[in-house]
């Protein structure tokens, strides 16, 4: 049996401290694991999962155990929904976490700084509660519902965050991210091409997590991205959507292969995307 759900701040809280335990568990291991210019020491494993070119190393799965046994300390009657160890996309009854011990492994891998680690706790299937934390910068971001979207380390205190005050979608500055697949990499080519001169400018980060929070944080107008699995949307998706985003969100009980999209935009553009997204055919799936 579940244990007693407890308010949203109670468990933003909980994801909170969880996140940054693990995030100093990532960081530690990276320095173990890889020279400092990013070559790969004999003690480092790395192995596929989804083709040849999706790399899933031996410290994703050591801090998603991490993860799990501190969340199981915090709320022992909770389903967990992870990356690596897996759990049933189902919705439960009560609180699911949904984690992604590293979103960003390649960009880990290859020494690139912007890799995070996303815990969010879901009732019946939505987030209400969540923390990302980009582990070489050092900064949290966490919200619940209601309770708005704050960061630590972007300043000497938290601050709240607040999407940009953004009205011309021309002058946007858009994050999106690729699939591992031939097929779906193809026809993502061909969106970019058909989006890239309506907007600003476009970003490829590497973590969909730490593109949400951009988009909370104003680092960029909005993202969008195909194919995206529960555990890289639950937190940044619910602390863009705190910050002011218009957030639009895969079904909880999806997985990536669907190719359902992800958005999240600043409010003053986010029809104007939305449509030119749909004038490019964007809106529809696009599987594997």
């Amino acid at each position: 049996m579940s244990a007693p759900i407890p308010d949203a701040g109670e468990l933003a809280l909980i994801a909170r401290r969880v996140a940054e335990q693990a995030a100093e568990h990532v960081r530690h291991r990276r320095g173990e694991l890889f020279a400092p210019t990013g070559t790969r020491t004999a003690d480092a494993s790395v192995s596929a999962k989804s083709t040849p070119t999706d790399p899933v190393t031996v410290a994703d799965t050591e801090t998603e155990a991490l993860v799990r046994e501190l969340l199981h300390a915090e709320r022992p009657g909770d389903e967990v929904l992870g990356e690596e160890a897996g759990g049933s996309l189902a919705v439960p009854t009560g609180v699911r976490w949904v984690v992604d011990p590293i979103d960003g492994t390649v960009n880990f891998l290859y020494g690139v700084p912007a890799y995070a680690v996303s815990v969010a706790a879901q009732v019946d299937g939505r987030s209400v509660a969540g923390a990302v934390v980009d582990v070489a910068r050092g900064v949290t971001y966490w919200s619940w519902s209601g309770g708005g979207a704050w960061a630590a380390g972007l300043t000497a205190e938290p601050v709240r965050l607040q999407c940009n005050p953004i009205s011309d979608l021309s002058l946007a500055l858009i994050a999106t991210g690729f699939a591992y697949s031939r097929r779906r990499r193809e026809r993502q080519g061909a969106l970019i091409a058909q989006m890239l001169p309506r907007v600003r400018d476009i970003r490829r980060v590497g973590a969909a997590a730490l593109d949400l929070c951009m988009v909370a944080s104003g680092a960029v107008d909005a993202h969008f991205e195909h194919g995206l699995s529960p555990w890289d949307w639950a937190a940044g998706g619910l602390i863009a959507a705190e910050a002011g985003a218009v957030v639009t969100l895969p079904p909880a009980d999806s997985r990536s292969a669907d190719g359902h999209v992800t958005i999240a935009a600043a409010p003053g553009i986010a029809a104007a995307f939305e449509a030119a997204l749909g004038a490019a055919d964007g809106l529809s799936t696009i599987g594997e």
